[in-house]
């Protein structure tokens, strides 16, 4: 039987190494017929995903920070370069400086509350303007939020402010991408989906960390990069072509 996604082109964004939930995502992909795109930040990680793509549907690799809208322009050229609408696009791209994170919230820096909010919100709005120009059959976005931008986590902090202007970046590039024929949704997991509670919230990873959270979870366990690519993999197949402006929660149902 085909693939959930034979013969898409999908755009990946944010694979940082093989624990990170691009890599998830992008494997999932693959496993269902995509072809892919990557990108990768300087040339310090080109190396790494270069490697990486070794094992995935890979059409092209392209350089992109997020930060430098000489490289968005390249990475629109490059998607129109290859000859064939894009059909999905996966943002799972977000930064802060650790010790903004581990301060209080009333002392966050301006220049601080801007990188995180240039980084993991505006970030979505620039790919998303790069990305359309190719997505002439319409297609899906993709980005990753957390639970933080509309409850107070510790340690979250300026990143739950940064999520929470994502959020409604997505809802605003729904309506607007949405006569397109282009939707635009976000995923929820539950934090430690990548196994990273430490550097996400800038407290320990520690066995009883863990039981705290998962003791908030009806289903008893945090998400996997599993659960999050199948939800990804959903999102971006015609299963879900009447969905757009959403906050999905792949959570185990702690939202509630």
């Amino acid at each position: 039987m085909p693939g959930l996604l034979e013969n898409k082109l999908a755009l990946i964004l944010g694979i940082a190494n093989k624990w990170s939930l691009a890599y998830a995502i992008a494997q999932a992909y693959s496993r269902e017929g995509a072809r892919l795109v990557l990108t990768y930040l300087g040339e310090h990680q080109r190396e790494a995903v270069e490697s990486m793509a070794k094992e995935l549907n890979v059409e092209r690799i392209a350089p992109c920070d997020v930060t430098k809208e000489q490289e968005l322009s390249g990475l629109s050229d490059t998607l129109r370069s290859i000859g064939r609408p894009l059909d999905s696009v996966v943002h799972s791209l977000a930064f802060a400086n650790r010790e903004d994170l581990n301060r209080g919230f009333i002392e966050t820096p301006r220049e601080g509350f801007l990188l995180a909010q240039e980084v993991s919100a505006y970030s979505l709005v620039a790919v998303a303007r790069a990305a359309a120009r190719a997505m002439t059959a319409g297609g899906s976005i993709t980005t990753l939020t957390y639970l933080g931008s509309t409850r107070v986590v510790p340690n979250y902090n300026v990143m739950g402010v940064a999520k929470a202007a994502l959020e409604a970046s997505v809802r605003y590039l729904a309506s607007e991408l949405g006569p397109s024929g282009i939707r635009v949704n976000a995923i929820c997991p539950v934090m430690g989906a990548t196994g990273l509670i430490e550097q996400f919230l800038g407290a320990p990873d520690t066995p009883e960390s863990r039981a705290r959270i998962i003791a908030t979870i009806p289903l008893g366990r945090m998400s996997t990069p599993e659960d999050v690519a199948n939800a990804a993999l959903y999102l971006a197949s015609d299963a879900a072509r009447f969905i757009t402006g959403i906050e999905l929660p792949v959570d185990g149902g702690r939202t509630i």
